[in-house]
């Protein structure tokens, strides 16, 4: 019976995987769904239903398919949101969430959109995030003209966690700044909620504005920044998935969430390669069950989401916005590596980003979407010019 167990590494893989992605970023969607206009009821209804999407997903994704599938939320589809102009119908934001994640379920469905996605430029798309991930990221600054003396031990306590502890330098951040939060005594009172897993459903509505301006962006930043990764990882550990089922299973989990006010569950990447590594268990045919333990832990953590929402949101809007703009500089650094990365691209790049971060809201589309029309734009113009 024993011996029929996954070994010790694989649980302990499993959990370091959950415990990073889950801390790691959950303030910046807890920031981005009360930028939406989600309440404390509905912003813990959707860090339970992404966590139960996480979890029930990637578990009969990995059973199916014998691989270890692990599943995340997308970061970059959160600073998305949260960077996306306030004051939106929760319901509209909800009609969003689904129309992407029928994007993602459509691609895996047609061969032909998967080979046209996989020619869309990352350069422009990374961009796109990169402006959109810049502002909070200078936030973390910003925060400094209020709270000098937190800014100072997130920045120190991540340069140095990057260098010595690379993986676990985004949980140090978000330890050291709820510790000295709570030592100072800033902490608020925890808003009155639920305190167990909750789910609210909304009914979607749909709005052409909205799935040009939010669908559209979240489906293209997650599909090249979370879902392409994702794929390159399990593909690096020995593994050859076909692409269909994956996006297809993620697809169709981002709708199931979207009601409750999840906005994307997508393939992991950083922390999908602990779990398929050789360390988590040394036989790449039974690697598979690591992905059902570390979608055990995402269940117990949708029990507690909403306990841990409330925390969240107690925290002084300054240790928000230096814990959100320290969790994105990794990020941030990936977009800006890819954005450069094509010297025959850069100009439109440029473009998309600074259009991106410039906050241009016209006809109520924002900034991301103006953002990838500028880079396409900049594209076909220059390819135009060489043809003549």
């Amino acid at each position: 019976m024993l011996r029929s167990l996954p070994p010790l590494p694989s649980w302990s893989a499993a959990l370091i995987a959950a415990v990073i992605g889950f801390g790691g970023t959950v303030a910046l969607v807890v920031q981005a769904i009360r930028t939406l206009g989600g309440d404390v009821t509905q912003t813990a209804s959707a860090v339970t239903a992404l966590c139960l999407g996480i979890a029930l997903a990637g578990a009969l994704l990995s059973w199916r398919l014998r691989m270890p599938v692990v599943l995340a939320w997308s970061t970059p589809g959160a600073a998305l949101l949260a960077a996306s102009a306030p004051g939106m119908a929760w319901p509209v934001a909800v009609g969003a969430f689904a129309v992407a994640g029928a994007l993602t379920v459509v691609l895996g469905l047609l061969p032909a959109l998967g080979r046209l996605a996989e020619r869309i430029p990352a350069s422009v798309v990374s961009a796109m995030l990169a402006g959109v991930l810049l502002p909070f990221c200078l936030g973390l600054f910003r925060a400094a003209g209020v709270d000098p003396l937190l800014v100072a031990a997130i920045v120190a306590v991540f340069l140095i966690a990057r260098l010595r502890a690379p993986l676990y330098a985004l949980l140090l951040v978000l330890v050291t700044g709820i510790v000295l939060t709570l030592v100072r005594g800033d902490m608020a009172a925890l808003p009155h909620g639920p305190l167990f897993g909750t789910l609210s459903p909304v009914m979607p509505a749909l709005d052409l504005r909205a799935m040009i301006s939010l669908a559209l962006p979240l489906f293209l930043v997650t599909l090249v920044s979370q879902n392409l990764p994702g794929l390159v990882v399990l593909r690096s550990a020995g593994y050859a998935p076909r692409p269909a089922p994956l996006l297809i299973g993620t697809g169709i989990a981002s709708v199931a969430v979207a009601p409750f006010g999840g906005h994307a569950v997508n393939l992991a990447a950083i922390t999908a390669a602990i779990c398929t590594s050789q360390d988590a268990h040394p036989d790449a045919r039974r690697r598979w069950t690591v992905g059902l333990i570390y979608a055990g832990f995402y269940l117990v953590l949708a029990a507690f989401a909403p306990a841990l929402v409330r925390l969240f949101l107690a925290l002084p809007p300054a240790a928000i916005a230096a814990l959100t703009g320290a969790a994105l500089i990794p990020a941030l650094i990936g977009s800006i590596e890819t954005m450069l990365g094509v010297p025959e691209e850069r100009d439109a790049a440029i473009v998309t980003f600074l259009a991106a971060g410039s906050g241009l809201a016209l006809w109520g589309l924002g900034s991301a979407f103006w953002g990838l029309v500028a880079g396409f734009f900049a594209l076909g113009t220059k390819a135009v010019l060489r043809r003549r």
